[in-house]
């Protein structure tokens, strides 16, 4: 007998690379995020030892809300791709999986915000690995 071969229906196609596209973007946010991140602690703790000068200063605290700014336009997208998954019948068996996303965008955006910019990576590790589970069920 021949094999058939199913293909999955234009929605769930369009919600896969949807969540390929955001498991791209937050990888390569974390994987920019670090040594910035890094960066900006260093010199904070830096400015707790001695006075930076007004260009380290006013360069960090610009570093500092560009972060911010980046984690929110990235849960703005996971946060729409997240609310798709609860709102179509289609998608909704995959929901366990992708479930959660946005509530760990908001703990990373909190971290920045608190100036803990390198813990902020770790919620959006578990992102990342939300959206590898759901690839991982999800049909091609």
């Amino acid at each position: 007998p021949a094999k058939v071969s199913t293909v999955p229906p234009l929605d769930v196609r369009a919600a896969r690379e949807k969540v390929d596209n955001q498991l791209a973007n937050v990888n390569r946010f974390i994987d920019v995020l670090g040594p910035i991140a890094q960066g900006i602690e260093d010199l904070d703790a830096q400015a707790g030892t001695k006075p930076l000068s007004k260009t380290a200063a006013d360069s960090n605290a610009a570093n500092k809300r560009k972060v911010v700014g980046a984690i929110r336009n990235l849960k703005i997208g996971i946060s729409q791709l997240e609310s798709e998954f609860r709102t179509k019948a289609s998608l909704a068996k995959y929901l366990p999986q992708i479930s959660g996303m946005t509530d760990l965008m908001a703990q990373a955006e909190d971290l920045a915000i608190a100036g803990k910019f390198v813990a902020s990576k770790d919620p959006l590790r578990g992102v990342a690995g939300k959206l590898t589970d759901t690839l991982g069920v999800m049909p091609r």
